[in-house]
């Protein structure tokens, strides 16, 4: 009852009322319980907005992410819960803003250094009290003490590296020194020096399926690709040689991750769990531009904006849901939904009880069930960084208003005028012009707005 237990904190009798309510919806003793469907979720990092087949691209070769799109449902509004990575993973693992959830940004890279406070309750927690085994396979980037990593933090088994990326042979982290080793098995450093990380972490997510088969279980795959260091295989380096950098670099390194995501769903199918495992593949944000990414490589296509800002390019990601046999197949969805909504619907998917703290996600079952429902988000509210000029980002309807904006993808010129960023995305879906100055009346209703929202953060 961890998740009951965290969730509660602060009443006077949160194990009481938690057992309870599990009591209540336990099943009768002489019934056969219905198993409950397995999960998989795959998190990749830094892939960008359309960087797939089934999302347009005609240069990558993503049979894997294909696949599941025509077995799935694939979302084109789908927003990351941040543009940043542990802001991203801490919004999509708790379904609470990342600022509400102690994470506004990124968590420190170094041994020692905590992360997402273990007052948070994540999907890991939710599962495991429902009776799920629960595994964490990749990067984790979200705490490096030994109660803010993974075993802390719900999951029962935990394989990769803490911080925010590793050398893909060595397994050392060399962006900022002292260069040091990142590799762990339950909160333990562990050594597999010269072994190719992508190939040790499908290996890792095909043995946690193996051994928990018989039994519902939870797998949070956090592949570390195609973050940087971008290094595709050498067949990857023959089959793109003829495209032009960065974006050479960039494809050789997506399709080794598709690759393994395919083996791994391969064997899936291989089990006969097809039709027990839901697959929810998404990017946690928009691709890098970063230098030690040759600059780009990656692509949003329309969208202005990549990771580590707010245009559509930073948050609109690339994500699937496929369950074989109860989910539609082979469907789009237009709404808008984020990553916060995971916690929630997959607490509607699996009959498990959600935490019991304020969500900012909300359950998008009804989005699956049908193309026709309405988006259970009238507004939202995105807040990266900390300091007293944070980026924000409030959307009502097709109103967005960006708060401090900067442009990573430098598609456009921002003044000081642009400190308030207004757009209608239904007029401009590429954000080339700021409106606040045309719409006042807009703009006054949307700062009020994050008004709100910013006043709730320090209340729930």
């Amino acid at each position: 009852m961890t998740a009951c237990l965290k969730g509660m904190a602060g009443l006077l009798v949160p194990g009481m009322l938690c057992l309870m309510t599990q009591l209540a919806h336990a099943q009768p003793k002489e019934s056969t319980p219905v198993r409950r469907p397995n999960v998989i979720l795959i998190y990749t990092d830094d892939q960008g907005t359309v960087d797939a087949g089934c999302y347009g691209s005609e240069d990558l070769i993503t049979p894997a992410i294909d696949r599941l799109a025509a077995r799935g449902i694939r979302f084109t509004q789908m927003y990351a819960p941040s543009a940043i990575c542990s802001a991203s993973r801490a919004g999509m693992l708790t379904g609470r803003f990342p600022a509400r959830a102690g994470v506004p940004g990124n968590v420190s890279s170094a041994k020692g250094h905590a992360g997402m406070p273990t007052s948070e309750v994540t999907i890991a927690e939710m599962m495991r009290d429902g009776g799920y085994v629960t595994g964490h396979v990749g990067k984790w980037h979200l705490g490096y003490t030994p109660e803010t990593m993974p075993n802390g933090q719900g999951f029962d088994s935990s394989f990769g590296h803490m911080g925010g990326c590793i050398d893909n042979y060595s397994h050392f982290f060399y962006w900022n020194g002292p260069n040091r080793h990142d590799l762990w098995r339950d909160g333990k450093e562990i050594w597999r020096d010269g072994e190719f990380f992508p190939d040790l972490i499908a290996a890792e997510c095909i043995d946690f399926i193996e051994k928990n088969r018989e039994r519902p279980f939870f797998l949070y795959w956090a592949i570390n690709v195609p973050h940087y260091p971008l290094q595709g295989t050498e067949k990857w380096r023959q089959r793109y040689r003829d495209l032009e950098a960065p974006r050479r670099m960039y494809a050789e390194f997506v399709s080794t991750m598709d690759e393994r995501v395919g083996q791994v769903l391969d064997r899936v199918e291989e089990l006969g769990l097809e039709e027990r495992t839901i697959v929810i593949f998404q990017s946690d944000h928009g691709h890098s531009t970063e230098e030690r990414t040759f600059g780009g490589g990656g692509s949003a296509g329309p969208y202005r904006g990549a990771k580590g800002c707010l245009f559509e390019g930073g948050l609109r990601v690339p994500s699937i849901i496929s369950w074989p046999g109860t989910l539609p197949e082979g469907e789009v969805r237009d709404q808008m939904v984020t990553g916060c909504d995971w916690l929630p619907t997959l607490a509607d998917l699996c009959g498990l009880q959600r935490p019991q703290v304020h969500l900012d996600g909300k359950s998008i079952r009804g989005v699956l069930e049908s193309a026709d429902a309405a988006s259970p988000h009238e507004t939202f509210y995105w807040h990266l960084g900390g300091g007293k000029n944070p980026q924000w980002v409030v959307r009502d309807g097709d109103w967005k208003l960006l708060g401090n904006p900067r442009d990573s993808s430098n598609k456009g010129k921002l003044t000081a005028d642009d400190r308030l960023f207004l757009v209608n995305l239904a007029e401009d879906p590429s954000e080339s012009r700021n409106v606040a100055g045309e719409h006042p009346e807009v703009l006054e209703k949307m700062v009020e707005l994050r008004d709100r929202y910013v006043e709730s953060l320090g209340k729930e």
